[in-house]
């Protein structure tokens, strides 16, 4: 996958304080077309990075909810058109820059949008517009940022032995923006971007204003889970405005919280009917539990199938089923193990719950 770049302009940006919030400044070093572009250091430093940014992966419903890569989309009102947009707008007048100092002014104009955000840090910005001469006539726009590097020294010579580089970048850490993304090869999607960043960080996003994202799997399995459990609270308690008030203030107050214990509410027929349908939707949905201090990692489609959680006495009982078991790594004695009978595993938990309530009751707890 060749790009063949157009043109390309370098800004250095500065920050007074490590936190970002101090004193900033932007200086233009060069704007470069593609001939001078291919004869420059700039080229070496930038090798590759095009490809890469391209073939990079990204979903529009991540599997996690702070994810490294996203697509965005421009958006608009409805009934009107991407030229609403602010964002799109930018992006355009530097596709469509025709000469070398329209487009060194709106590039400019791109990474002072950029300064404004906060605690952003100093760096090196490139604003590149490229083209994929195998698919399209149209160009593609790549930003790229590079952090200032701290600590860096370079070997020179016997006598110095190091030297200081004060403003050292790497593309080792290269933050980017694609415009337009591209899905596959040979497909562009106008009214979309790719953006990648480290997971924490929300520069570009706070950059790009007028660009959503769509949720991701988790939270669109929150949302979902949510509205189950309110038309279950509306059939269960029609007749009971007061219950029903209390029961829904109980799930806000669930539905918030960090870690989350078993509800106790549904049996398992009207659990596997409402996983069934977010199932159908997106098989491999994760689910992952903790049972004390044990972790399982399932699929929520095993629920109820391979998976199943039960209650023997007032302890909690995960039951995993499959045609073997497998260990990965050091030997241990369990993989000598000849299984017990479940019946008779159920009556040894229950013989020990008893042993701990008798141990209670002794010391008068």
């Amino acid at each position: 996958m060749r790009f063949d770049v157009e043109w390309v302009s370098f800004f250095v940006i500065q920050v007074d304080g490590e936190d970002g919030q101090g004193g900033k400044r932007c200086k233009h070093y060069q704007t470069l077309d593609g001939e001078d572009y291919a004869e420059s250091e700039l080229s070496d430093f930038l090798h590759g990075e095009f490809a890469k940014t391209a073939k990079r992966k990204a979903e529009l419903h991540p599997k996690a909810e702070q994810v490294p890569t996203k697509i965005g989309r421009f958006a608009v009102e409805e009934g009107f058109g991407l030229e609403s947009n602010p964002n799109y707008n930018l992006f355009a007048r530097l596709r469509t820059a025709g000469t070398i100092k329209e487009y060194t002014d709106e590039a400019e104009a791109l990474v002072r949008a950029y300064m404004d955000t906060s605690a952003i840090r100093g760096g090196a910005m490139f604003v590149a517009s490229a083209k994929l001469n195998e698919y399209f006539d149209e160009p593609f726009l790549f930003v790229f940022k590079c952090d200032f590097e701290q600590k860096i020294a370079r070997i020179t010579d016997e006598r110095s032995l190091l030297n200081k580089v004060e403003m050292a970048i790497h593309a080792k850490n290269l933050k980017s923006i694609m415009y337009p993304h591209m899905p596959e090869p040979g497909m562009m999607e106008i009214g979309e971007l790719k953006i990648h960043q480290a997971s924490h960080a929300r520069y570009f996003e706070d950059f790009l204003k007028y660009v959503e994202y769509e949720k991701s799997v988790p939270e669109l399995m929150n949302d979902q889970v949510l509205d189950f459990v309110h038309q279950y609270v509306e059939q269960v308690f029609e007749d009971n405005p007061e219950a029903k008030e209390r029961e829904l203030e109980e799930i806000e107050l669930w539905a918030c919280s960090e870690k989350r214990e078993l509800q106790e509410k549904w049996s398992p027929e009207q659990v596997v009917e409402a996983a069934s349908i977010m199932v159908d939707q997106k098989p491999d949905i994760e689910m992952k539990l903790k049972v004390g201090d044990m972790s399982v990692r399932a699929l929520l489609a095993d629920f109820g199938d391979r998976l199943h959680i039960a209650k023997v006495g007032e302890r909690y009982v995960v039951v995993l089923e499959g045609d073997f078991v497998q260990f990965d790594r050091g030997i241990s004695p369990v993989e000598l193990l000849a299984p017990e009978p479940l019946e008779q595993l159920v009556e040894r938990i229950k013989a020990k719950e008893r042993e701990e309530r008798a141990e209670l009751e002794t010391v008068g707890v």
